[in-house]
């Protein structure tokens, strides 16, 4: 009896170590068993497992191919979607949503406005040289009286249409930077029109709002309003959409509030660089430079009006470009004069086309 009692001991320790062992390694595979995702586009659960080394690439670059084929699903199946398919929606959508952000802003670097939205012309600059170059038009002079600085610009960036000095003939072309009214461009406008000159007026955005009866004469009479950017900058500070910004907005606003459509572009400063001028000329604008300049645009400090027109005389060459500024009382003072005498000696004062 007792012997019979050990045997089914020993039997039933037996059984209980073979059953331990068997769940031991049960719950070992269990545990060593990877994370398999649901099926995605018809792979079965070994051909498409994401936590494997080396798949997770394989698999993004299926799940985009595999997306691209089949339109998106609609709101009741998208309920259903594995957690696969749910990562790749939430990562193109954070494509669409970063490429959204992108074309945004760069509706706002050309707008400056997000409420006056100015149209890109897609001006290119590739590869154009963007340091600023200053202009001084003194230094030697030719046999001519022409100067030779003035003449080295021309050859060099002539090509983007761009005026530093004109032909070799005696003709002269007027000028004058209008930044804001100091009260002398109307009595300008009268020796003007005595005289039978047309001039060229370069304004700015504040000139045009502040001054639209003195634009509007201008106009009338037969001179040219030229575009002097909107606020003055040295464009070669600013970056291409800025630059281009500058130039259109002030060209829609005259267009829109007076009718008239400019197309030639005075640097403010002088301040240029090559890439500056290839926009000017993609945006088709002429740059007008000029060949004489004098120190007459300091209110407080102006010019005696002898010495300035000895000044403005004498240096007077073939195909001048004068840049003169409208709230100069000197300049409006000696004006007449300087036209007659300059006539006189042979010189025609010309109409800027």
């Amino acid at each position: 009896m007792k012997k019979m009692n050990w045997k089914k001991l020993a039997a039933s320790l037996l059984a209980v170590m073979l059953l331990s062992t068997s769940l031991s390694g049960c719950k070992r595979r269990i545990s060593e068993e990877p994370t398999i995702p649901d099926t995605v586009d018809g792979l079965s659960k070994d051909e498409k497992d994401e936590n494997l080394p080396g798949e997770s690439q394989k698999d993004e670059q299926t799940q985009k191919t595999d997306n691209s084929k089949e339109e998106q699903s609609g709101p009741d199946a998208s309920k259903q979607t594995s957690k696969a398919e749910a990562g790749l929606e939430h990562s193109e959508q954070q494509k669409k949503t970063h490429e959204k952000g992108n074309v945004q802003q760069q509706e706002d670097r050309l707008s400056g406005n997000p409420q006056e939205k100015v149209e890109s012309k897609n001006v290119s600059t590739q590869g154009l040289d963007t340091r600023k170059l200053g202009w001084g038009p003194g230094g030697p002079v030719d046999e001519n009286n022409r100067p030779s600085g003035a003449i080295d610009y021309q050859q060099k960036y002539g090509k983007y249409d761009a005026d530093f000095i004109k032909e070799n003939e005696k003709n002269i072309y007027l000028t004058f930077d209008e930044g804001y009214e100091n009260g002398y461009t109307d009595d300008i406008l009268d020796v003007l029109k005595e005289k039978n000159v047309s001039a060229v007026f370069f304004v700015t955005m504040p000139y045009v709002k502040a001054e639209p009866e003195l634009i509007q004469r201008m106009i009338d009479e037969g001179h040219v309003v030229g575009n002097h950017s909107v606020n003055h900058l040295s464009m070669p500070e600013t970056d291409a959409a800025q630059c281009e910004r500058e130039v259109v907005e002030l060209h829609d606003y005259v267009k829109e509030n007076f009718n008239y459509e400019m197309n030639l572009f005075r640097f403010p400063m002088g301040e240029f660089s090559e890439r500056d001028l290839s926009i000017l000329q993609q945006l088709g604008y002429r740059s007008v430079f000029w060949s004489f300049a004098y120190r007459d645009w300091l209110v407080d400090e102006q010019p005696n009006p002898q010495e300035a027109l000895q000044n403005i005389e004498s240096k007077c060459h073939p195909g001048a470009i004068y840049l003169l500024h409208a709230v100069s009382k000197t300049n409006t003072e000696i004006l007449g004069q300087m036209i007659d005498d300059l006539r006189a000696e042979g010189y025609t004062f010309c109409k800027y086309e």
